[in-house]
C-alpha cells in the first residue's frame, strides 16, 4: 500500500512538474532562405550591437582594481547601448572561469554578473545571441590565471579533437542550458529574448574533415539535449579549409568576423579605409549544404580607425552579404574606457569616443532599414546609400530623412523636412544644433513643443589610444564644461525653456533667438507657452536617465604633433590640444636657425584647441625648433615634457623642443624615409621566411627598409605600403610644382616592381620600375602614373576577403595623393618565387 501510494506521489509530483514547465520558446526562426524572421508574425527580424565584457576576464578585474560596483557598472553601460538605439549583445563566455576539467558548471560570481547583465539587458529589449564557449584563457592583456576551466587544461588546440575534452565540453553544455538565471527565473532556452546560440567562438579545427562534422553535431546534440529549440550557429569563417565540414553539420547557420583594418597595429591609422569595406565577399556558396542557412556577423570593427566614417559602410556590406545579426568588438566599459586598457585595438564607448558612438547608432539604423543582399555599387559611389552616407575626408557618417537626422561630426547637409523631425543627435554642428561642445548630444521629440536634451560631456583625445595600453596612462578626458548651443527647431521656436531632468541636476535656463548655453545632463525643452504633462514617454530611455563619468581630476595636459617639414617663407599653423586650463596663457618659444629666440602667444579657437599661425619671417630654410609655455599667475609649465620652470629664469636650462624641417624652395619634398617613418604596413603578413627590418645603408645615418623572402610560393606579391599625409602637409602650397618622382633602391636581384600612388578615393595610379643589385636613384615622371590598382593594407581579416582595390579611373592629382606603395613578385614564374628576393628601399619622394 505504502509503494502503491509512493508511486502514485511521484507520478502525480512527475505530472504536476511537467506541466509546470515554461513552455519552450523560439522568438526567432531562421525560413528556408536564410532570412531571421519573428515567430509571432513571420516578419523579417534583424538585430545590431555589441560585445561587452565586464562579467569577465580583465574588464571585470579592472573593475575590481577600481573599487567600482560591476553591477552598477552595467547598468550604466546597459543605458549607453539603449540609448545608441543598439538591440543585440553577445559575447564568448569565457568557461575557462565558470567550469571544471570535467565540464561542471560553477555557480560563481562571473556566472552570477553575465545572468545579471543578461537580465539588464532584457529590460532594454536587447536580444542576446550566446556563445558559451570562448576557448580562450582569461588574461588578456594581463597573464592568464590559473583558472579552473576544461579550456585551460586541454588548451584550444585539443578541444576540437581529444574525445575527453569534447566529453566535457557536452557536459558543460547541458548544464549551461539546464541553469536557472537567478534573476529572470528562467533557464536561457526558456528566455524569450536569448534568440539563439553560437556554440564556440573561433575554434581551431584540424584532422580529418569528418571529425570536424562530428564535432559539431556532438555539442549540438548536447544542445538540445537540454530542451533547446532556437537556432543553432557555428564558425565557419574562422577555418575556410573546413567550411564543407562545418556546412555539413545539422547547424541552422553560420558565424563570421570581419576586421578590413586588421588588428593592433600599435598606433592610430591614418588614410581613407573605405575602399577595404566596399564588399563583404563569402567563398563559400560553391558548397550546397552553406545555401539558404541564417548568416551572423559575431564580431567586427574598424580596429585602430578612430575617425568615424567606416560602420555604416561595414554594415551596408553585411547587408548585402545577408547577414541577419551583427554585433561589433567591442564596447568599452565606461569605468575603464579612459585608458582603453581592455583591446586596445578596438576603442568605442558614447562618453570617451563619441563620433564612433553616433556612427554606431547610425550604422544600427542602417542595418535595420536596408534589405538583405541590395547592391550599392562600387566606392566612391556607394558612399551615398539610400538616406545614408560616409565621407573620409570629413570623417562622417550621416543619416537624413523626414523623421531622424544623425551626424557623427560636424555636417553642411539641411535636413530633408526640419517640420517633421523626431530625433536628432550627432557630433559638432549642424544645420539643426550648433554647439562648441566635444561630446555627443540627443534630441527626442515627447510631444508636440516639447523635446528631450541629453547632453554628454566634452571627450578630449590626449593620446593615441591604440598604442600600448596602460591602467595609468589615460588617452582620453572628460570635462564638464558649460557650452553654447543654438538649436533651430520650427516646432520649439526662439525664446524655448529649458528645465532640468536628472537627478542633482538643477540648472534652468531660457533660450534667446534660439541660443542658450547648457551643461551635461538631460533637460526638458519647451515651446514658450505650452502646458507640459507628466506623461511623456521615451521608449526604452526613461525620461530622466542620465549616465556621464566623472570629470577627469584636472591637470594640465597639452597634446602636439609637430608638423615634419614646412614650405620656406609660407605661414603656417601650429595646433595644440590643452586640458585642464581654467586660466592663463598660452605662448610659443621659438629658437630661429641665427640664434635668436622670439615669443608668440596662441589664440583659443575652440574649447581646449589653440592656435598660431606662424609668420614667414620665422620660416627660413633650416630647423625651426620650439617649445611651449603655460603660464598660469606666476607658474610656467613647459612642453614637451610638462616642465615646470620659468624659461625666463636665470637658471632655466631645459632644452627639450619640437623641431620642423624648413625646406627651402628647391627642396625634395620626403614621401617616406625608413630613417623616421615607421607605420608601414606590409604583405605578406606572418609569413615564415618572410622579414621586415630596418639596417644600416651606404649613407652614415640614413636607415633602409628591408624585406626578405625565403620563397615566394604561394603568394600573390611582396611589398609595403606608407601613408605619407603626415609627410606633406606642412608642403601642400608647393605641390603643384613637383613633377617627378625619385625612388633610391635595390633588389637581391634585377627585378621589375611597381609604384603606385592611392588617393584619397582609393583610385590607384601605377608605373612600373626596375631595381638591380645596387642602389641607384630611380627617376620617374609623375605623368607616367596610369590607372591601377594598390593593396587593401593591413591585409583585411578574414584572409579570403580581397587583397586588393581598383577604383577605376580617375584624374590624377598630387594633392589628392595620400599612399606610396611598391610590389613586386606579381609576374614571377613558379621557378623565379622558389628562389626568394631582398628588396631594399632608401626613399621616396617628389622632384621640382
Amino acid at each position: 500500500m505504502r509503494s502503491t501510494l509512493l508511486f502514485l506521489g511521484l507520478s502525480l509530483a512527475t505530472v504536476a512538474f511537467v506541466f509546470a514547465q515554461p513552455k519552450k520558446v523560439m522568438p526567432v526562426y531562421i525560413d528556408k532562405t536564410g532570412t531571421f524572421r519573428w515567430t509571432k508574425d513571420n516578419k523579417e527580424a534583424a538585430f545590431f550591437g555589441v560585445n561587452y565584457t565586464t562579467p569577465f576576464a580583465h574588464a571585470y578585474r579592472a573593475h575590481l582594481a577600481l573599487g567600482i560596483n560591476p553591477e552598477e557598472a552595467i547598468k550604466q553601460d546597459v543605458y549607453h547601448m539603449a540609448r545608441l538605439g543598439l538591440d543585440a549583445f553577445r559575447v564568448h563566455v569565457w568557461d575557462t572561469e565558470i567550469s571544471d576539467v570535467e565540464g561542471n558548471l560553477l555557480n560563481n560570481e562571473h556566472l552570477r554578473l553575465y545572468d545579471f547583465l543578461l537580465a539588464e539587458l532584457k529590460k532594454r529589449n536587447i536580444k542576446t545571441i550566446i556563445t558559451p564557449i570562448a576557448f580562450w584563457g582569461n588574461g588578456y592583456p594581463e597573464r592568464d590565471e590559473e583558472t579552473p576551466g576544461f579550456s585551460r587544461f586541454y588548451g584550444r588546440g585539443k578541444l576540437t579533437t581529444n574525445d575527453s575534452a569534447i566529453v566535457a565540453q557536452e557536459n558543460y553544455l547541458k548544464q549551461f542550458f539546464n541553469h536557472i538565471n537567478p534573476y529572470t527565473k528562467l533557464s536561457y532556452q526558456d528566455d524569450p529574448d536569448i534568440i539563439a546560440v553560437e556554440i564556440n567562438n573561433e575554434p581551431a579545427h584540424s584532422g580529418p574533415k569528418e571529425g570536424v562534422t562530428n564535432y559539431v553535431n556532438r555539442l549540438t546534440k548536447a544542445i538540445k539535449s537540454t530542451g533547446w529549440i532556437k537556432p543553432v550557429f557555428y564558425n565557419i569563417s574562422q577555418g575556410p579549409y573546413y567550411a564543407d565540414a562545418v556546412a555539413a553539420s545539422g547547424v541552422d547557420g553560420f558565424s563570421f568576423q570581419w576586421y578590413p583594418s586588421g588588428l593592433v597595429s600599435g598606433s592610430t591609422l591614418v588614410g581613407n579605409y573605405l575602399p577595404h569595406v566596399d564588399k563583404y565577399t563569402i567563398p563559400f556558396d560553391s558548397i550546397p549544404a552553406f545555401r539558404n542557412k541564417g548568416l551572423m556577423v559575431y564580431e567586427f570593427d574598424a580596429a585602430d580607425i578612430l575617425q568615424s566614417y567606416m560602420y555604416p559602410a561595414m554594415v551596408r556590406g553585411f547587408r548585402e552579404a545577408g547577414m541577419g545579426w551583427a554585433t561589433q568588438f567591442a564596447y568599452d566599459p565606461l569605468a575603464m574606457a579612459n585608458v582603453n586598457t581592455e583591446y586596445q585595438t578596438h576603442y568605442l564607448n558614447l562618453a570617451y569616443t563619441p563620433s564612433k558612438a553616433i556612427s554606431m547608432l547610425i550604422a544600427s539604423k542602417v542595418f535595420h532599414k536596408l534589405p538583405r543582399f541590395k547592391n550599392f555599387g562600387t566606392y566612391p559611389a556607394d558612399s551615398t546609400f539610400d538616406v545614408f552616407r560616409v565621407s573620409y575626408k570629413h570623417a562622417l557618417s550621416e543619416m537624413n530623412d523626414e523623421k531622424e537626422f544623425y551626424y557623427s561630426n560636424t555636417t553642411t547637409s539641411k535636413p530633408v523636412n526640419p517640420t517633421k523631425l523626431v530625433n536628432v543627435a550627432g557630433v559638432g554642428s549642424s544645420h539643426v544644433v550648433s554647439y562648441n561642445g566635444s561630446g555627443a548630444y540627443f534630441l527626442d521629440k515627447l510631444g508636440e513643443g516639447v523635446w528631450r536634451l541629453e547632453v554628454m560631456p566634452d571627450a578630449i583625445h590626449i593620446r593615441d589610444p591604440f598604442e600600448k595600453a596602460s591602467p595609468v596612462k589615460p588617452v582620453t578626458h572628460i570635462e564638464w564644461n558649460m557650452n553654447q548651443m543654438r538649436i533651430n527647431l520650427p516646432a520649439l521656436g526662439a525664446d524655448f525653456s529649458v528645465k532640468p531632468l536628472n537627478e542633482k541636476n538643477n540648472y534652468t535656463t531660457t533660450a534667446v533667438n534660439q541660443v542658450f548655453h547648457i551643461s551635461p545632463g538631460t533637460y526638458l525643452l519647451i515651446q514658450k507657452g505650452k502646458q507640459i504633462s507628466d506623461t511623456y514617454k521615451s521608449g526604452v530611455i526613461g525620461i530622466s536617465e542620465f549616465v556621464a563619468p566623472t570629470a577627469t581630476k584636472k591637470s594640465l595636459s597639452l597634446h602636439h604633433v609637430p608638423l615634419k617639414q614646412v614650405s620656406a617663407n609660407k605661414a603656417f599653423t601650429l595646433r595644440a590640444t590643452v586640458t585642464g586650463l581654467d586660466n592663463g596663457n598660452i605662448s610659443v618659444i621659438f629658437s630661429t636657425s641665427n640664434g635668436r629666440y622670439r615669443t608668440l602667444e596662441m589664440v583659443e579657437k575652440s574649447t581646449h584647441q589653440f592656435e598660431l599661425l606662424v609668420p614667414e619671417d620665422l620660416l627660413q630654410p633650416g630647423m625651426l625648433n620650439y617649445r611651449m609655455v603655460i603660464k598660469q599667475d606666476n607658474n610656467y609649465t613647459l612642453f614637451p615634457g610638462a616642465i615646470k620652470e620659468n624659461p625666463n629664469a636665470w637658471d632655466s636650462y631645459q632644452i627639450n623642443t619640437w623641431s620642423t624641417l624648413v625646406a627651402a624652395p628647391h627642396t625634395q619634398l620626403e614621401l617616406y624615409n625608413p630613417t623616421v617613418d615607421k607605420a608601414i604596413r606590409t604583405y605578406p603578413v606572418w609569413r615564415r621566411g618572410f622579414q621586415v627590418t630596418t639596417t644600416a645603408g651606404e649613407i652614415p645615418g640614413q636607415l633602409v627598409l628591408r624585406l626578405t623572402a625565403s620563397d615566394l610560393k604561394d603568394v600573390e606579391t611582396m611589398g609595403f605600403q606608407y601613408s605619407f599625409t603626415e609627410n606633406v602637409v606642412g608642403r601642400r602650397q608647393e605641390l603643384n610644382q613637383f613633377k617627378t618622382l625619385v625612388l633610391r633602391a635595390r633588389s637581391s636581384k634585377p627585378v621589375e616592381a611597381t609604384i603606385t600612388l592611392v588617393n584619397v578615393y582609393g583610385q590607384s595610379f601605377s608605373a612600373p620600375v626596375k631595381t638591380t643589385d645596387h642602389f641607384q636613384e630611380i627617376e620617374i615622371p609623375l605623368m607616367q602614373f596610369k590607372a591601377g590598382k594598390s593593396l587593401l593594407l593591413p591585409r583585411p581579416y578574414p584572409g579570403f576577403l580581397p587583397l586588393t582595390f581598383n577604383g577605376g579611373a580617375g584624374k590624377f592629382d598630387l594633392h589628392e595623393i595620400e599612399k606610396v606603395e611598391i610590389t613586386t613578385g606579381n609576374n614571377f614564374t613558379a621557378a623565379e618565387k622558389e628562389r626568394g628576393l631582398t628588396l631594399e628601399i632608401e626613399r621616396i619622394g617628389l622632384k621640382k
